[in-house]
Formats: structure tokens, C-alpha cells, sequence
């Protein structure tokens, strides 16, 4: 007889960066074999054929149901959300709807919702100007031997509470959150989850890292899958820091222009010669105002 499969809850180990459901472990096929009966068929070519065809079948079930995990940690973790959360959303999302229909641009000649600076500052006014404690933020950290050095820029709200750790309650604003998680060589079964993100994030500093470890740690599988090299710049330790680094405030707005639509300048009867001669026969000046 060749191996048999056993579908005990076996302890099995993960990554430290790997997520599982609700802190549990998925279950997997663990093999097993009678000593006496493997001794007696160990030069059987075709009990060889049997062990890795099971060994395929317990790969693929074991791949389906990371990703089958994930799917399920991914959608519960961003279908929660708190009374705080869903006003600053809200007024997130009518901020960017109004930016979108009007007609300004930054001093760099582009519409503001192409300029990311001007983009997180005008955002970041209006919500100051809704009572908001909002500000930009820039995170810096250093290279190590995991990860190279970087820094980014992101909006942070913040509101006082006795039930928050540290008595302060963060909200961050992502305005590109699912373009972080694009890879030009995810699979099927990655890029289902990068479609699940938001296009812009509005939540907690902690739901924001969970979300983080889900894609992170679904990077790792997806690239072992394909057997390629996870980029530095893919890794948890990276991602997380781009939003729970150090926090600097700018204080300083970037300036922004207001700009209406352009139309064609207008010449103006007092500074230009009226040719009348036509009707009168005389050619008059347009009298000057002073």
C-alpha cells in the first residue's frame, strides 16, 4: 500500500509575518507512513509516483487555503470601521469630490488632484476647516540589513480619548493605498486581494496595520508561488513603516492657485481706437480714464 492521508489538526508553524484567521492555524494534510509495509515496497517505482502525486495534492490544498484565508481576513478587516471613522471618511470623499469638479491648479501648472502635495494640503485644509485635528505627515527611517531606507508623506487625524491607547485615537488617510500593493507579476489569486483595497484609505492606525500584514504576507506566498525574490521594498517591515515611523508635522502650507476656467482675454472699448469713419466719416479716440 503506499502513504495515506491523515487530516489531523497537526501544529503546524508560520512566518512572523504571516496571518491567520482569528489567530488560529488551518489544519493541513500531514503524512504518515507504516514503517513495515514502506520497507517491503521501498523499490516500487510506481508507490514513488503515488507519494508525489499526493504531495502535489497536499501543496495545492494547502495554497488554496492561504489564499482562501486571507480573502475571508481581508474583507472582515475592512468591512469593520467605528462612528469616528466614517466621518472622517465622509468628509474625505466630499473633499475629493469637490476638488475633482473644480478648476484648481498648484504652482506647478497641474490640476491639484495630480499633484500629490497639493493634494494632501488642501485636503488637510478643508478638513481643518471642518474642525478636524488633521495634518500632514512625513515618516523617515533608516536602512537596515532587511529594508532600505525611505519616507512618505500621508494625512493623520487625530482625536483625544480615555479608551484609546495613549489617549489619542489616529486616523490615517492614504490617498493611493491600493496602487502601494500592485505588483506587474501577482497572480490571480494576489491581485483579487488588491482589487479588495480601497483606492483611498480612510481608517485607524491599527486596522491599517492589519491590512497591511494581510497584503504583506500574501506577497511573500504569491512570489513564493512564482518562485521569484520578494523586493525589500515588498516586505512588512517596509510597508508598516511607511505610516508608523516617526511623524513630523508640516506646519507650512503649499501654496495652491485657484484658477477658473481660461477664456480669451476681453479688449475693452476704453483702450482701443473706435474706426467710426464708416458711419460718420471721422475717426475719433476712445476717451481715457483717469
Amino acid at each position: 500500500m503506499g502513504k495515506e492521508l491523515s487530516a489531523t489538526p497537526a501544529a503546524t508553524y508560520r512566518s512572523s509575518d504571516e496571518v491567520s484567521f482569528a489567530d488560529t492555524v488551518f489544519g493541513f494534510w500531514e503524512e504518515f507512513q507504516d514503517s513495515s509495509e514502506n520497507s517491503s515496497n521501498s523499490g516500487n517505482d510506481e508507490e514513488i509516483d503515488d507519494e508525489e502525486d499526493e504531495d502535489s495534492v497536499c501543496t495545492i490544498e494547502k495554497n488554496k487555503a492561504f489564499w482562501e484565508e486571507q480573502d475571508q481576513l481581508l474583507k472582515a478587516t475592512l468591512c469593520r470601521t467605528s462612528s469616528g471613522e466614517t466621518k472622517v471618511r465622509q468628509a474625505t470623499k466630499e473633499a475629493m469630490r469637490e476638488i475633482n469638479m473644480s478648476e484648481m491648479l498648484c504652482l506647478c501648472r497641474q490640476p491639484v488632484v495630480s499633484c500629490r502635495k497639493c493634494l494632501l494640503t488642501e485636503i488637510c485644509d478643508r478638513l481643518v476647516n471642518l474642525g478636524f485635528n488633521s495634518a500632514i505627515c512625513k515618516s523617515k527611517w533608516k536602512s537596515s540589513s532587511e529594508i532600505p531606507s525611505g519616507e512618505h508623506t500621508y494625512l493623520e487625524v487625530t482625536e483625544n480619548s480615555s479608551k484609546a491607547k495613549g489617549g489619542v485615537i489616529k486616523v490615517i488617510i492614504e490617498l493611493n493605498f491600493r496602487g502601494e500593493f500592485e505588483m506587474a507579476r501577482g497572480n490571480e489569486e494576489y491581485n483579487q486581494l488588491v482589487k479588495r483595497l480601497p483606492e483611498i484609505f480612510v481608517g485607524k492606525a491599527e486596522r491599517l496595520r492589519v491590512l497591511v500584514k494581510i497584503m504583506c504576507s500574501a506577497a511573500k506566498k504569491c512570489m513564493k508561488e512564482k518562485k521569484l525574490h520578494l523586493g525589500p521594498w515588498r516586505k512588512q517591515k517596509y510597508m508598516q513603516a511607511k505610516w508608523n515611523g516617526k511623524c513630523d508635522k508640516i506646519l507650512e502650507p503649499l501654496p495652491i492657485v485657484y484658477s477658473t476656467r481660461s477664456t480669451k482675454p476681453k479688449a475693452s472699448l476704453l483702450t482701443f481706437d473706435l474706426m467710426i469713419e464708416n458711419i460718420v466719416g471721422r475717426h475719433c479716440t476712445a476717451v481715457e480714464v483717469v
